[in-house]
């Protein structure tokens, strides 16, 4: 049924949507109290072969603006951000290139009216994308969703409901399920190349400054602070949130792990061809600034499959510039695997490379995969079932260093055992009204 929006007369910027809208929107007489549903107005089961698309968050969503207007046939109908300065910003991207000007919007549900849209694209900050997800399902929207898709576990339980009730299209954004190396790579274990694989270990590294200490400050002309907001118990603004910064916070984020914990972790998880672990740890801390990032700058997560195990190890603000550790690398009894950029090198147990693959990266294929599949039925590369699996280790860890212990994990559905406080961090709070619902 979607999310149940507290007062639809709240300011959505230059573009608001009536509170009379939203009333016609609903078909039950819940809805006229306020209920958010789109039961009149679905895509269409068959889609033309042009593919119409919104895209939601123009961040990271330029990526997505420049690969969809690199794809023939596809027409980017509508631009949406809750900061109209980065609507501007992508609108002239898309006229350069495209002969029908995009419609803009600062609030996303303009364009879930929309029943010519095929499908939306969504950029949005994390806590954002499981509600939008299920409610562009509800609408009758594919949706293709950023990682991690998803702020808890819950959610992610929740928008791959959303997707099987509705009978949608839904892939998650971690691309390089849909690099031809990678996936090459991951075939070359399947056959054995470096033996039976017994361990990844992936690693990140970056130079991130301190996020200093946020003071209350005017929200920006262009910001609709109220919709960025969303579905999150509400907070004042504040100068070091917007738009980046809201990582590194509980209430918003899910630090490093939540990051690019989901782009390494799923290629140790698909590289190992497992699917939940038994035991769970992840340990480190707050080190290099007294600040207000809450989330660790250097910690690893570690995860036993019984058979295997996989880690992520990351020091978000020293690149360690002495040592050069790949991003990915499988260890197996016969061998190694490096998978590093768009590429990847393999290695005998003496370090002897006996082996390489290379070819393309960026978001183009990932995104045209998604496009073939909501237009001609191809298979998704990352469908959301299987991206919100990869995603659970991140949650896991980060639950496991909140509560400094060691989880036990059920490896047949990835849920908690034994523990009463993990599963409290197994969802959040809403802000009243807000709450997905499937």
């Amino acid at each position: 049924m979607g999310i149940v929006n507290p007062d639809p007369s709240v300011r959505t910027g230059a573009v608001p949507m009536p509170r009379r809208r939203f009333l016609e929107l609903s078909a039950t007489a819940a809805a006229a109290a306020g209920t958010l549903s789109f039961p009149a107005i679905r895509a269409a089961e068959s889609p033309s072969r042009k593919f119409i698309a919104g895209v939601i968050g123009l961040g990271r969503g330029l990526d997505h603006v420049k690969a969809l207007l690199q794809i023939q046939g596809v027409e980017i109908a509508w631009l949406c951000d809750v900061d109209v300065n980065r609507s501007a910003a992508a609108a002239r991207i898309v006229s350069a290139k495209q002969s029908v000007a995009p419609r803009l919007t600062q609030d996303f549900r303009r364009i879930l009216e929309d029943r010519n849209v095929d499908a939306v694209f969504i950029a949005t900050p994390n806590f954002w994308h499981a509600p939008a997800t299920i409610l562009a399902c509800d609408a009758g929207k594919h949706v293709y969703v950023e990682k991690p898709g998803s702020h808890n576990a819950h959610e992610g339980e929740l928008m791959v409901a959303a997707a099987r009730k509705h009978g949608r299209k839904v892939q998650m954004g971690t691309q390089r399920r849909s690099w031809p190396a990678v996936i090459e790579a991951m075939q070359r274990l399947r056959e054995g190349v470096i033996g039976r694989v017994l361990s990844a270990r992936t690693y990140y590294d970056a130079a991130r400054p301190s996020i200093g200490r946020g003071k209350p400050a005017p929200v920006p002309a262009s910001l609709d602070y109220p919709l960025w907001q969303g579905p999150v118990p509400e907070r004042p603004y504040v100068d070091n949130l917007v738009h980046y910064q809201w990582h590194w916070r509980w209430h918003w984020g899910g630090g490093e792990l939540a990051n690019n914990g989901p782009h390494a972790l799923d290629l140790a998880r698909w590289g190992l061809g497992v699917q939940f672990p038994r035991r769970v740890t992840c340990n480190g801390g707050r080190y290099h600034y007294q600040d207000d990032q809450e989330t660790p700058d250097t910690a690893i997560a570690s995860f036993d499959f019984g058979t295997c195990d996989a880690s992520f190890d990351w020091s978000s603000c020293n690149p360690r510039a002495n040592q050069k550790i790949p991003w990915v690398t499988f260890f197996g009894d016969k061998g190694s695997l490096v998978q590093e950029g768009s590429g990847y090198k393999v290695h005998d147990l003496k370090g002897v490379e006996t082996g390489s693959g290379s070819g393309p990266g960026g978001d183009v294929q990932h995104i045209e995969n998604f496009v073939k599949a909501v237009r001609d039925g191809a298979v998704l590369n990352q469908e959301i079932g299987e991206g919100q699996k990869s995603v659970r280790l991140c949650h896991l860890g980060n639950i496991a260093y909140r509560l400094r212990r060691e989880l036990e994990i059920d490896p047949g559905n990835g849920t908690i055992l034994h523990d009463r406080d993990a599963r409290k961090l197994w969802g959040r709070e809403y802000r009243k009204g807000w709450e997905p619902r499937v």
